[in-house]
């Protein structure tokens, strides 16, 4: 199973708090109300970050091994590794139930409803038949 780890940078906020982020992957930042938080949200940005950049195309940078640090970060940072499993997380969310409005005559709605009609399930099995596609367990 692939796994990816890059550096993330723990940054104190003062009040118990950390904001993160991580210097090889630009926009990628979280915020937690103490370090076990952080490392949570971290390891959840990171994720969904690559997630993101894979969907798009764009290419993972390589993990730096000491990044540069901007001199303005605050003292008491911590730098710490964070690992995810990319395909465990696209699995998650290409799999993720999402509603969707439809408008079918009220009639049909009817007539499905009195026989007591999952419509979600209908819905799922006709498109997997029109595109194609095998039944899921």
């Amino acid at each position: 199973m692939r796994k990816c780890t890059y550096l993330a940078v723990f940054e104190p906020d003062g009040n118990g708090g950390y904001g993160v982020f991580f210097p090889d992957l630009p926009g990628c930042v979280t915020l937690g109300a103490d370090l076990e938080q952080a490392q949570e949200g971290a390891a959840e940005a990171l994720g969904l970050h690559i997630y993101g950049m894979e969907k798009d195309g764009d290419p993972l940078p390589a993990p730096s091994k000491a990044p540069a640090i901007d001199p303005d970060v605050t003292p008491g940072y911590l730098v710490s590794p964070v690992t995810v499993f990319p395909d465990l997380v696209k699995d998650e969310l290409d799999n993720r139930r999402v509603k969707t409005n439809i408008t079918i005559p009220a009639w049909l709605k009817e007539a499905a409803e009195a026989k007591g009609a999952n419509f979600s399930r209908v819905l799922e099995t006709a498109l997997r038949d029109y595109l194609g596609l095998p039944h899921g367990a």
